[in-house]
C-alpha cells in the first residue's frame, strides 16, 4: 500500500510540476493551462494511454484536471455504448455531474463566506 501511495504522489506531483513549468516559462494563462489539461486527459484517454496510468497511479492520475478529461471521455464512451449517438452528448455530463455539482455548491458557499476583491 505504501508503494501505491508513493506512485500516486509522484504522478500527481509530476502533473503539478508540468503546470508550474508552463506558468513560469510560457505566456500561457492559467485558464489556458487548465483547459489544456482537461483536453489532454481526453486525448490521452482516446489513444489508450491514460487508463493504464489510472490503474497504476490511482488518485494521482484521477484527481488532477487531466483526470476530469479522463472521466469525460469514459463517460462519453459509456454513453455511446448504451444510448448511441445521443450518448455522445449526455455521457460526459452524466459521468461528471457529481464533480460539477460539488464545484458549483462549494463555490457558492465560499462566495457567501468571503468577500471578493482585487489583488493589490
Amino acid at each position: 500500500m505504501f508503494i501505491r501511495i508513493i506512485i500516486a504522489f509522484l504522478v500527481g506531483g509530476a502533473f503539478c510540476v508540468i503546470g508550474q513549468l508552463l506558468i513560469s516559462f510560457t505566456k500561457l494563462t492559467p485558464a489556458r493551462i487548465l483547459t489544456g489539461y482537461v483536453v489532454s486527459g481526453v486525448l490521452l484517454t482516446a489513444i489508450g494511454v491514460y487508463k493504464p496510468l489510472v490503474q497504476i497511479a490511482g488518485c494521482g492520475a484521477t484527481t488532477p484536471l487531466t483526470g476530469f478529461g479522463y472521466l469525460l471521455a469514459t463517460g462519453v464512451e459509456k454513453g455511446v455504448e448504451e444510448y448511441g449517438l445521443i450518448g455522445a452528448l449526455t455521457g460526459g455530463l452524466t459521468a461528471t455531474a457529481g464533480g460539477i455539482t460539488a464545484a458549483i455548491l462549494f463555490g457558492f458557499i465560499m462566495s457567501l463566506l468571503f468577500d471578493s476583491g482585487a489583488k493589490d
